[in-house]
């Protein structure tokens, strides 16, 4: 018996073909999808003064001017891991973002990750991550900038990747 290892390179649906010339013959196709390792789900969002939208490679384009500090905008999604995973990314002067884990009921579980506490564990109870991109600034200013942010399962940050989901809704954060 021979094992084979197939190692995907990048993010897309593809098939493999299994087949064996011995007799009888014996062909298989099956289906293999590889994800992205970005665990993160985003699309437009508009709200607060900010609007953003996606860029073609996935990344997040924000411009507008936040209302006030700490307001900004916010995806909710049901989590994809457990385990320990890593937060990282780009950001723009003056725009912050994190990642609070919630429970069934929506309550925040342990504390939020940003780029200060970039690797946690996913507390037990975990159902869904509210990602949220907001203003640092007393008296916030014009943005216009790209935010490319990765979350992905371990304690090792890797080149930046698109997210699998770029097309989900976000709106204002409160």
């Amino acid at each position: 018996m021979t094992t084979i290892t197939i190692t995907g390179k990048q993010p897309g649906k593809t098939d493999v073909t299994i087949s064996s010339t011995v007799n009888p013959a014996v062909k298989t196709v099956v289906p293999v999808t590889v994800l992205s390792r970005n665990l993160l789900s985003y699309g437009p969002a508009s709200g607060n003064g900010l609007t953003a939208t996606v860029n073609s490679d996935g990344s997040l384009h924000v411009t507008g001017t936040a209302t006030g500090q700490w307001r900004g905008l916010s995806w909710t999604f049901p989590c994809p891991v457990h385990g320990t995973v890593k937060l990282s990314g780009t950001s723009i002067a003056g725009l912050s973002f994190n990642i609070k884990c919630l429970d069934a009921k929506g309550k925040q579980l342990g504390d939020q990750m940003n780029l200060g506490n970039s690797v946690m564990a996913i507390p037990a109870g975990t159902v869904s991550l509210f990602l949220n991109v907001i203003s640092t600034e007393a008296t916030p200013t014009a943005k216009d900038g790209d935010l490319r942010i990765q979350l992905e399962s371990g304690t090792t940050a890797h080149d930046w990747m698109r997210p699998d989901n770029t097309s989900l809704r976000g709106g204002a954060m409160n």
